[in-house]
């Protein structure tokens, strides 16, 4: 440095540096100064902020190489200390981009122990621990990077359970929940951070840990502590994950579990943790399919075992829960696939003995020394038993066993009045009533399908003796309203009321003439319309009956109204007796339905259906009897369904029209149909006139703006019916002509008319007669349509008729289309009159106004002087001469003199 200092300074003094200083002493100024130099990165260890331990990576290709190469074949001493060295490396857990060579490590050492080196066990089970804890990310998008890397290390740690070592695979069990759901240890890793536990819980259910675990099941039958830890594995996977479970039924996981839960256990674990993933496969993943699989006379066989095993253990809480389990699991087994092996294993029969000893005595040894307590977990499995066998009951072939078992007695023990009170060892009274509501449930279910049982059990008897209980007013038992079937029965007996109602109106849909028989010996027409008459009655009563009050707006209230309508629909339709017991009681509670607000039919309560059924029972309980009818007639009740008519939306137009019709057969119906006048002083013909109007344009009839017939080939099609191209059909199906009849009311009105008569019709316009002329010729121009139908599907079959046959079928035709063209100009001569009668009817009015109204006189007047003032030559008049008027003083005439006198 010196000598490169003093080479510059011999080059003489005009190459210094400005201010006369030699490099030198320039650089010794600048080293006393002593000037900081600042960078741009400063790390933790630069400000002593340093967190974690580091991380010392290893080269894992030379352990990969001391592993595998053929040189160190034999060091297996050598082998294990590379391992060992390598997790005292990685004890904080492997690093994401290393997750590679760590599976093959993995590998290595699984072969090596399934060839007899058991000395690989220990650094398996050491780099098993390792893997436990989260893996190390480098960057914040190693998770995206690797996440496909990730997955597959999990599923290889599952599949590392083919190694025949318990303290291996008990490894793997706790390796894989620590991971999938166990709280990750604390990391202090420098510059790395553990992925998260959502993450890890992601990789576990996008891999097939689930299924390897399911399928290693079948290995593990004589190692009791590994199948055990395989399972409480499983139960976590299942236990809030819908992939893991529809990985799990892919392997057909149910069966497997199902199939061997009741191995000997001593500590009772299996049982328990299988039953729960069965739950768990069920709530989470195909239930259907769960079905399917336990639906085999072993998994049956298995869930019988184990239910009947835990059924007298009823010393702790947590075998009853169990035994409640198993038995929620066979109720929706049951109710997913009744046909299920219930019968051929004999669970049935033992499921209806449980569910009816407390009811039917019976000597098995099975129930010898069972007792119920009063406990919360008894409740439950009694109800879950009479739920089960419900569910059970819809195979045809399960009924004679539940007959043989008594279930339908043991049903109908619970069909009577409630005691407000219980006894010491008795059930409480909510109790009592929760299993009552479930037995009339469960009664409305299986009693139609039970009808010899419950006729000889008198059935009828007992639903009506409660009915009327129900409707005492001076009983001191009040409903605790509890669970589903007590809604809305706090404080009364409108829970048990409804039940009831249900019950009996099962059992009357089933038309069997016992039972309906049975029921009106007991008086249940009369009593079900007092109870209605009640509820209608103006003003709340007390007394008898009146727990039947009911309000309007009460949802609960109106459908038992509804099931007592449906109740007497059933009793009366099909027997003219009981439509004459209904007698003139029943019409007056039929009468005050009818009269229901039609703004009321929206309002989503149960209005709609009530009115529904009001208008069945008129059908069934009123048209048929000539007594009924006149009392019905009496109180106006073809007014009000005129009157409903008018108002109600177009659903209903069908029905109501229907009952019309038939009481149309009664010649007295007739003069009410003609004199009822609705809102506007609208009458019936014109009422059904503008029906047929509105279906028309409802399905599209082709119809000109007057309302006559805009298509003269098919005048009463729609458009679906014009759309639908004419196929051929076999002889019994019906044609599309006669399947249209039912879909609208056209038929229904020219029925109507047909009993009233077309002509003389009081309150119609011209638009009526235009649409009476083609309701008069309907059912012409539907067997127009029919055969019109038939000679086209002979033509696409290539059907030839004969010739008279085709003869016939151009007359009809024929006289189709001239009837169609006559109605027609019949239309249009209607409406020709009807505006020559508008314009007869302004002329006359004009004339009316012309010679009436005073100041329209006096404008024509004034008009009538200025026209003859204007008319005349002015004369030449000589001055002083004589001139005399013409004119008639106080003339009342406002037309010209010359009209006058023409």
């Amino acid at each position: 440095m010196a000598t490169k200092t003093q080479a510059f300074a011999g080059g003489g003094s005009s190459s210094l540096p400005p201010g006369g200083l030699s490099l030198t002493e320039i650089s010794q100024k600048l080293e006393n100064q002593k000037i900081p130099i600042v960078t741009h990165i400063i790390s933790d260890e630069d400000i002593g902020n340093v967190v974690g331990e580091k991380l010392q990576t290893v080269d894992l290709e030379r352990v990969l190489k001391v592993l595998t190469d053929p040189h160190y074949a034999g060091l297996y001493d050598r082998h294990v200390m590379a391992i060992e060295r390598l997790l005292r490396h990685y004890k904080q857990g492997f690093l994401m981009k290393d997750l590679v060579q760590v599976r093959r490590i993995l590998n290595i050492c699984a072969d090596r122990i399934e060839e007899g080196l058991v000395c690989y066990v220990e650094p398996l089970v050491d780099c098993l621990c390792v893997c436990a804890l989260p893996f190390l990310m480098e960057k914040a998008s190693d998770e995206l990077a690797y996440r496909q890397i990730s997955v597959e290390t999990a599923s290889q740690l599952a599949f590392l359970m083919r190694v025949d070592v318990s303290r291996v695979r008990l490894q793997i069990c706790r390796t894989l929940a620590q991971i999938y759901d166990g709280e990750p240890p604390p990391q202090d890793v420098r510059d790395h951070k553990p992925a998260g536990r959502k993450y890890n819980q992601a990789i576990c259910e996008e891999s097939d840990i689930s299924e390897t675990l399911v399928r290693t099941l079948k290995l593990l039958d004589k190692d009791l502590t590994v199948r055990l830890a395989v399972i409480s594995l499983l139960q976590k996977l299942s236990g809030n994950s819908t992939r893991c479970c529809i990985q799990m039924l892919s392997v057909n996981a149910a069966y497997t579990l199902c199939s061997r839960m009741t191995d000997p256990d001593p500590s009772g674990e299996l049982l328990f943790r299988s039953v729960e993933i069965l739950w768990n496969l069920m709530q989470h993943g195909d239930s259907e399919q769960v079905a399917k699989q336990l639906a085999c006379q072993e998994c049956v066989a298995q869930l019988r075992e184990a239910f009947v095993y835990l059924l007298p253990r009823t010393f702790s809480v947590f075998d009853r829960q169990l035994r409640n389990d198993v038995l929620v699991l066979v109720q929706l087994l049951a109710a997913t696939d009744c046909r299920a092996p219930f019968i051929e294993v004999g669970f049935l029969k033992q499921l209806t003995l449980f569910a009816t000893f407390e009811e039917v005595k019976s000597h098995s040894p099975l129930v010898r020394n069972l007792k119920l307590s009063k406990n919360h977990e008894d409740f439950e499995l009694k109800k879950l038993l009479i739920s089960t066998l419900v569910s059970l009951s819809s195979d045809p072939c399960a009924l004679p066993v539940l007959s043989e078992g008594h279930f339908m007695l043991a049903l109908l023990s619970y069909v009577k009045p409630n005691e407000p009170t219980s006894k010491p060892r008795e059930l409480p009274p909510a109790y009592v009533e929760e299993l009552q509501l479930l037995a009339l449930s469960a009664l409305a279910t299986v009693g139609p399908k039970m009808q010899a049982d419950f006729v000889s059990c008198n059935g009828c008897n007992r639903l009506l003796e409660l009915l009327f209980w129900c409707t005492e007013a001076s009983d001191d038992y009040l409903g605790y309203g509890n669970a589903f079937h007590g809604a809305g029965g706090r404080g009364s007996k409108r829970a048990q009321m409804r039940r009831t109602l249900r019950a009996i109106s099962a059992m009357v849909t089933t038309n069997n003439p016992d039972i309906l028989a049975d029921f009106v010996d007991q008086d249940a027409i009369g009593a079900l319309s007092e109870i209605l008459a009640s509820s209608v009655s103006a003003g709340n009563r007390t007394g008898q009956a009146a727990t039947a009050v009911v309000n309007d707006d009460d949802t609960i209230d109106l459908e038992m109204k509804r099931e007592m309508l449906g109740i007497l629909s059933g009793l009366c339709e099909n027997s003219l007796h009981n439509k004459d017991l209904f007698g003139p009681s029943g019409v007056a509670t039929l009468v005050q339905f009818l009269r229901t607000d039609p703004g009321l039919l929206s309002s989503g309560l149960g209005h709609y259906q009530l009115v529904i059924g009001a208008i069945d029972a008129v059908w069934c309980c009123v048209v048929g009897s000539y007594t009924t009818e006149d009392c019905f007639l009496e109180r106006e009740g073809v007014y009000l369904l005129l009157d409903l008519l008018e108002r109600c939306p177009s659903d209903l137009h069908s029905l109501i029209l229907g009952v019309l019709l038939d009481l149309s057969e009664n010649e007295k119906t007739l003069p009410h149909l003609k004199t009822w006048k609705g809102g506007r002083e609208v009458t019936a013909p014109h009422l059904f006139c503008a029906l047929w109007r509105d279906t028309e344009a409802s399905i599209g009839c082709p119809r000109r703006p007057d309302g006559s017939i805009g298509d003269l080939l098919s005048p009463l099609m729609g458009d679906a019916q014009r759309k639908q191209l004419v196929t051929p059909q076999p002889a019994n199906w019906p044609s599309r002509s006669i399947v249209e009849v039912a879909e609208n009311v056209r038929a229904k009105i020219y029925a109507l008319f047909y009993r009233i008569g077309f002509v003389d019709l009081p309150g119609i316009n011209a638009e009526d007669h235009v649409t009476l002329t083609l309701i008069e010729r309907y059912l012409d121009y539907k067997l127009g349509e029919v055969w019109d139908e038939v000679q086209r599907e002979l033509e696409l079959e290539q059907v030839r008729p004969v010739t008279p046959d085709r003869e016939a079928l151009d007359w009809i035709n024929k006289c189709t289309e001239q009837e169609t063209l006559l109605v027609a100009k019949t239309q249009s001569e209607l409406m020709d009159a009807k505006r020559d009668q508008e314009v007869s009817e302004e002329q006359a009015l004009d004339f009316v106004a012309r010679t009436s109204d005073y100041s329209k006189l006096r404008e024509a007047k004034t008009r009538q002087l200025a026209s003859i003032e204007a008319s005349r030559i002015v004369p030449l008049q000589q001055d002083g001469a004589a001139f005399h008027s013409t004119e008639l003083v106080n003339l009342q005439a406002t037309v010209s003199s010359e009209g006058i006198a023409v």
